[in-house]
Formats: C-alpha cells, sequence, structure tokens
C-alpha cells in the first residue's frame, strides 16, 4: 500500500496545502453569490476526481479563514495553477495561502472512504 500512496519510509507524502481566506471581493447578491458558491463546489468536486485535490472544507466560524485545501502536488507552483481553476479566485471572494506541507500518506484514501459514507454529494 505505501508504494501505490507513494509513501516515503516514515508513512509520509508531500503535499500542498492552501489556506482560502476571505477576498476583498464579498460584494455580490445573493443569486450571484449562491452561483459562485455552486461553481466553486464543483471545482472542488472536479479536482478531487482528478487526483489532485486530496482534502478540502470550511471553517466553521466567520473569521477571515475560510477553508482549506490539500493538494497532491510536488510544488506550489502547481498548486498555484490549480487554484485559478477555481471561480471563487478570480472573482476575488477567496484568496489562497499556499505551503508546502508534509502529512501522512493515508490521506490518500480520504476521497475514496468519504464516498462510501457519504449520503449526498454537495
Amino acid at each position: 500500500m505505501a508504494k501505490s500512496l507513494s509513501a516515503d519510509m516514515y508513512g509520509m507524502h508531500q503535499y500542498v496545502m492552501a489556506f482560502l481566506k476571505r477576498g476583498p471581493n464579498r460584494t455580490l447578491d445573493s443569486i450571484k453569490s449562491m452561483e459562485l458558491q455552486r461553481a466553486h463546489l464543483d471545482n472542488i468536486h472536479r479536482l478531487s476526481e482528478e487526483g489532485k485535490l486530496v482534502l478540502a472544507g470550511p471553517f466553521l466560524d466567520t473569521g477571515d479563514l475560510r477553508g482549506i485545501y490539500i493538494f497532491d502536488v510536488k510544488t506550489v507552483e502547481e498548486a498555484e495553477n490549480l487554484t485559478h481553476t477555481d471561480p471563487a479566485i478570480p472573482a476575488g471572494s477567496l484568496i489562497m495561502e499556499l505551503k508546502p506541507w508534509y502529512g501522512s500518506a493515508a490521506l490518500m484514501k480520504v476521497g475514496e472512504i468519504h464516498d462510501k459514507i457519504s449520503k449526498v454529494n454537495p
């Protein structure tokens, strides 16, 4: 299993973590805001299906830090290119701070497990 997950001898793997932060353009009307949120979620699903996004989720408070992504890419530059596919980024609703991160290779199985326990796909 370690080989299939590209784990090193410690069971770890290199990722890029994205911190999604409140962007400067949060003044959309409710309909446009809902459309942008739908496109944001669709992009998350697409990146997950492509194997580029290992984990994503929002923070449950109302602060400026809105959520995280963990990308299965080797460089911040690769992750930056992927962030531009999220419609919320060019719209200015969100900005992302990217950091190289070293974590358990087991995270690569989160999507597969999630699909088995989720009753609804958002």
